[in-house]
């Protein structure tokens, strides 16, 4: 892939069309070596260095490229020298036909927060035994800023995107929600739910789709004292309580 393509994967528009994006600095690149061994299309990426990491030892193709260059590709103010173009349809990890059957999934309805995106990623990997589904209208989980706050994550956890809501009920028995009437998390039935949905971080989900799934509601409890939980802290929560 050419500089100038490269430079356009900041954009989700390209980032389609080119059918790639970037993973940049040390530690993610790390990440995705540590990956490439357990999900062998990640070897198609492509390693970009300066100078500075000429040296690096990596089973990627890998490219020198001068410091002007890997400020035009960075997306950072203070680029490190090192990131790769890595080819989307290898990140999410194949989900086994052993293991199919027996992941819950995680339903997030059109967040729209990288930061709360990444978070999320990093407690299924750390946990393990999820899949995350995406609806219409989230927040691009290949945009930089995801990526970055994932930690890596992304690489590890199985992953759906456009996945509409009246779907779920086709491929799950019981669906899980939170809502502040619902009944605790620690009730016997918060763990026999095998998806749960979790909404928009300013709306949550309609009430009216909802209804149509019969979703089983629980709540967090808490004082009360402020209206709502962040959105990362209520599915960590959840996850937590779901695995304990």
């Amino acid at each position: 892939m050419k500089i100038d393509q490269i430079k356009k994967l900041h954009q989700k528009k390209y980032r389609q069309e080119l059918g790639h994006c970037l993973v940049e600095g040390e530690h993610l690149v790390l990440e995705l070596e540590n990956a490439a061994k357990h999900n062998p299309k990640l070897k198609a990426a492509k390693l970009y260095v300066t100078a500075d990491y000429a040296d690096w030892s990596t089973a990627f193709e890998k490219i020198e490229v001068s410091n002007k260059q890997m400020a035009g590709m960075s997306d950072t103010k203070s680029p490190q020298g090192i990131l790769a173009v890595v080819p989307m349809e290898a990140i999410s990890p194949a989900i086994s036909s052993e293991k199919g059957d027996t992941l819950t999934g995680i339903y997030l309805h059109e967040i729209q927060d990288p930061g709360n995106l990444g978070t999320i990623l990093r407690t299924l990997a750390w946990f393990g035994g999820f899949r995350l589904l995406l609806s219409p209208g989230s927040v691009d989980p290949f945009n930089p800023k995801v990526i970055r706050s994932s930690m890596g994550a992304l690489f590890h956890v199985p992953m759906e995107l456009d996945v509409d809501i009246t779907s779920l009920p086709e491929r799950f028995q019981a669906i899980g929600c939170l809502d502040m009437q619902g009944a605790p998390l620690s009730a016997p039935e918060f763990k026999q739910c095998d998806c749960y949905i979790f909404g928009n971080e300013a709306r949550g989900v309609p009430r009216e789709q909802l209804d149509r799934l019969n979703a089983n509601a629980f709540t967090i409890p808490g004082v009360g004292l402020i209206e709502s939980l962040n959105l990362a802290t209520a599915v960590n929560l959840s996850v937590y309580e779901r695995q304990r």
